[in-house]
C-alpha cells in the first residue's frame, strides 16, 4: 500500500536533504513535488492544499532554514502532519454503557461489508466479547446465506428473520442479545451501486429503531476519490462514527486513507489488509505515517508477533535450541507461526530501512511453504529427527513423494542447517543470552 506515494514523496526528501543550507525556493520547490505526489494518489484536491500550506508554513521558519539538517526538519514536519491529516491517534470502539453495544455497519454494494461485519466479529471474539451478527440484507441474492457462512468461520451466530423488514429485524435482535447475553450486535446493512433515497431511508429506519452506539461505514479504498464523496454523503445523512478502510492491501493510490477524515471529520477506526477473515487492523495514524515515509512499521510487526506466537511453544523452542534438539518438525512448525503473522511481502513492508518501492517488482513464493511442509511430510519420523540420515536415495523418495525435485529437498536441508546455526549462536551457550533470545525467537519466529 502507498507505494508509490511513498516512493515519490522519498525522491522529494532525497533532493532536500542533498543541499547542506535550504532556502525559501528551495522547500518551495519541494512542496511543488510533495503536491503533485498526494494529486497523484488521488488525495482530495482540498486536503492537499491544506496540507501543503501547513506543512510550507512550518517549512519556511527559522528554526529550519537555519538549523544544520534542515531536510530532516522538513521529514519531520511532513511526517507530524500527516499524523494529524489522518486523526491523530488511534479511534477505539465506542462501548455502550449497558450491554449490549450495537454497531451498525453501512456502504454500498460491494465494499466488502458483509466479510468485514464477520472480520469484526473475530477480532471482538479475540478481546473476549461475545458478539451476535444480524443478517439486514434482504435484497441481494444469497446476502443471508454469505453471512452464515463467513459467521461460522469465525465461530459467531447469526440472528436472521428472512425478508422481515430491516428494522423489526434489528429491534429483535437486540432483544434476542439482550436475553441470551451477547454483548456486542453487529448488523450487517444492505448496500446499493450508489446513494440513493430508498438506501438511505432504510438505514435510518434502522437507526432509529436501535440506537446503534457505533455507525461504521465500509468503504472500497481501491475506489479512491470515489471513497471519499461516498464517505461525506453517508456521514451527512446518517451522521457515521467511523469508517473501515477495506483492500487497503490492493494496487491503491492511498489517497482515501489520507481524505476521509479530513473530509468527513470521522476516524478511519479499522483497515482491511487482505482476504482472509483476521486480515483487519486497527487504523494508528503515526503507524500509517511512518509506513507512507519509508520508516517501517515496527510495533505492528512485533503485535503480528505476539498474535501468532504461541508462549508455550516458543519455551518449548528455547529448551530445544539449548538441548541443541531442533528438529524439521520445528523448522515447519516455526515457519507455520511465521505465515500466521501475514504475508511475507507485508511484513517486510513493517521493516525500517526497506525503501519506499522496494518490494513492487520482488518477486516473493507465498506457495513456497506448501512445498516446504509437503516436503517434510513426506519424511518418516525418524528422518525428521535426524536429517543426516538423508542419503540420495531417501531424498529421491522424498522428492518423488512430495511433488517436488532432489534440488529443492535440498535447499530445504540447507536451510534448516542455516537457521539451527542461527538459532545457536543467539543462544550463545549462556543463560542470560539464552533468555535474550526468548524475546527475540518470538519477533522472528
Amino acid at each position: 500500500m502507498f507505494s508509490s506515494l511513498a516512493e515519490k514523496l522519498s525522491e522529494a526528501f532525497k533532493k532536500l536533504r542533498n543541499k547542506g543550507k535550504l532556502t525559501e525556493a528551495d522547500v518551495k520547490a519541494g512542496m511543488r513535488e510533495i503536491k503533485l505526489a498526494l494529486l497523484e494518489a488521488d488525495v482530495n484536491f482540498k486536503v492537499v492544499k491544506a496540507f501543503v500550506n501547513k506543512v510550507s508554513e512550518r517549512a519556511v521558519g527559522s528554526e529550519v532554514l537555519e538549523s544544520l539538517l534542515p531536510g530532516q526538519q522538513i521529514v519531520k514536519i511532513v511526517n507530524e502532519e500527516l499524523i494529524a491529516l489522518m486523526g491523530g491517534s488511534n479511534a477505539k470502539l465506542a462501548v455502550a454503557p449497558k450491554p449490549p453495544t450495537v454497531i451498525l455497519m453501512c456502504g454500498l454494494q460491494g465494499s466488502g461489508k458483509t466479510t468485514h461485519t464477520a472480520k469484526l466479529a473475530k477480532m471482538l471474539k479475540k478481546q473476549g466479547k461475545n458478539p451476535l451478527l444480524v443478517a439486514c440484507d434482504i435484497y441481494r441474492p444469497a446476502a443471508i446465506r454469505q453471512l452464515q457462512v463467513v459467521a461460522e468461520q469465525v465461530g459467531a451466530p447469526v440472528f436472521e428473520r428472512g425478508t422481515q423488514s430491516p428494522p423489526k429485524t434489528a429491534q429483535e435482535a437486540v432483544k434476542y442479545a439482550v436475553k441470551y447475553g451477547y454483548d456486542t450486535v453487529l448488523i450487517d446493512t444492505a448496500g446499493r451501486l450508489h446513494v440513493d433515497e430508498a438506501l438511505m431511508e432504510e438505514l435510518k429506519q434502522v437507526r432509529e429503531a436501535v440506537e446503534p452506539t457505533e455507525i461504521l461505514l465500509v468503504v472500497d479504498a481501491m475506489t479512491g476519490q470515489d471513497a471519499v464523496n461516498v464517505a461525506e454523503r453517508f456521514n451527512e445523512l446518517l451522521d457515521i462514527t467511523g469508517v473501515i478502510l477495506t483492500k487497503l492491501d490492493g494496487d491503491t493510490r492511498g489517497g482515501a486513507a489520507l481524505s476521509v477524515r479530513y473530509v468527513t471529520g470521522k476516524p478511519i477506526k479499522f483497515v482491511g489488509t487482505g482476504e482472509k477473515l483476521d486480515a483487519l487492523e486497527p487504523f494508528y495514524p503515526d503507524r500509517m505515517a511512518s509506513r507512507i515515509l519509508g520508516m517501517g512499521d515496527v510495533l505492528t510487526l512485533i503485535e503480528k508477533a505476539e498474535a501468532a506466537i504461541d508462549e508455550k511453544k516458543a519455551a518449548e523452542m528455547e529448551r530445544k535450541l539449548r538441548e541443541q534438539s531442533f528438529t524439521l518438525e520445528d523448522f515447519l512448525d516455526q515457519l507455520e507461526q511465521l505465515q500466521g503473522m501475514g504475508s511475507m511481502e507485508q511484513l517486510l513492508g513493517m521493516m525500517p530501512g526497506v525503501k519506499p518501492g522496494a518490494l513492487k517488482d520482488a518477486k516473493i513464493d507465498e506457495k513456497a511453504l506448501a512445498r516446504t511442509e509437503a516436503i517434510i511430510r513426506s519424511m518418516t519420523p525418524y528422518e525428521r529427527t535426524h536429517p543426516q540420515s538423508l542419503n540420495s536415495s531417501r531424498k529421491k523418495r522424498v522428492a518423488a513423494g512430495s511433488g517436488t525435485s532432489v534440488e529443492e529437498v535440498n535447499r530445504l536441508l540447507k536451510q534448516y542447517e542455516q537457521t539451527r546455526d542461527m538459532m545457536k549462536k543467539f543462544m550463545g551457550g549462556g543463560k542470560k543470552r539464552g533468555r535474550g533470545f526468548g524475546g527475540f525467537g518470538r519477533l522472528f519466529g
